[in-house]
């Protein structure tokens, strides 16, 4: 009677490993890809990716040697294990995005191997704290909706290719020195925040720069004139005032676009004629100041200005003189 148990268990598991053979060759997987997790996806159409997002995964499972891109978003992970990483060096992209994971369970050596990363994305996390001993080689670096209260001295200093951080919607009050030595940096969103004041030291090579949704109550004399490439800057949903705006703070032939709408400004400030989109909507502006735009106005000096929002604010249309035509003639529509 047990022998014959025995026959019937083991022709259960040849059947099952027969099914489990059959269902990664009817899918195309290559023989490579047959390391590949049960809990996860490994397609024949991307052999060196590695799909586990949306699995209800508490843990990181086995990432194969030849994996590069591997998706885990969307999961319960809380943290990542010593050496989860050491057989696949090779990784480009990691994807952590949407878990679990609090800082006390990422080593500080987790990364470390990995000299290839580009892309990783550990954003609406549980993180206090931004993980230690990043790969130098990262390029873009996603740790928005987490709690982490303040950026270290130094933290970023040897991740000179990093040409995008994200650390919006965290709980950081001030930046000590943190953002230096990011000398590639184009993109910083500080957005959501707790900042009082707008951080010393931004890369010489940002372009953008969002610090919407904060405290920040003025905005330093020759600000942008220590960052020659800055075009894109959002101060929206501040406390900005016009005793915090020094009076050619944005008067920068660079800045494209900026916005300065749901603040405490009562006047127009001065800006470029290279400004293209301003947004000054929900603030407390009583006149129309056409000097705020052009100096002079004739047949070449004219603002470049397309876009211009001050609605919700105590101004109507009957407060833009005639000669707002001549001077602002790019813009499409006036909001007001």
């Amino acid at each position: 009677m047990r022998a014959l148990v025995f026959i019937l268990l083991m022709e259960m598991v040849d059947v099952n490993v027969s099914q489990e053979y059959s269902r990664r060759q009817n899918a195309g997987w290559q023989s490579e890809a047959l390391d590949c997790p049960l809990e996860c996806d490994c397609p024949a159409a991307y052999p060196t990716a590695m799909y586990c997002h949306s699995r209800n995964l508490q843990h990181i499972p086995y990432v194969p040697s030849h994996i590069k891109y591997v998706y885990l978003q969307r999961n319960q992970i809380t943290g990542i294990q010593d050496g989860v990483f050491d057989n696949a060096t090779n990784l480009v992209w990691v994807i952590l995005s949407h878990n679990q994971l609090s800082s006390e369970k990422i080593s500080d050596s987790v990364f470390v191997e990995l000299g290839s990363l580009v892309r990783l994305y550990l954003d609406n996390n549980e993180l206090t704290h931004v993980p230690r001993n990043l790969p130098r080689s990262l390029t873009d670096l996603r740790l928005s909706y987490n709690k982490i209260t303040n950026i270290s001295s130094n933290l970023f200093e040897s991740m000179s290719d990093l040409t995008t951080l994200q650390l919006q919607g965290n709980d950081i009050e001030e930046v000590d020195g943190g953002l230096t030595g990011l000398k590639s940096l184009m993109m910083l969103d500080m957005s959501k925040n707790k900042l009082m004041k707008i951080p010393d030291n931004f890369p010489k090579e940002l372009q953008q720069l969002y610090l919407d949704h904060n405290n920040i109550k003025s905005v330093p004399a020759g600000f942008l004139t220590m960052y020659p490439k800055l075009q894109f800057i959002r101060l929206s949903h501040n406390s900005l005032t016009d005793e915090g705006l020094p009076s050619n703070v944005f008067n920068t032939s660079t800045l494209v676009e900026l916005d300065l709408s749901f603040n405490q400004l009562e006047k127009i400030p001065l800006v470029s004629r290279n400004l293209e989109n301003l947004y000054l909507h929900a603030n407390k502006i009583k006149e129309f100041s056409l000097s705020s735009f052009c100096d002079t106005i004739d047949g070449t000096n004219f603002s470049r200005l397309r876009v211009l929002r001050l609605d919700a604010n105590k101004i109507s249309a009957r407060d833009i003189p005639v000669e707002a035509a001549y001077c602002l003639r790019l813009v499409s529509s006036v909001n007001v």
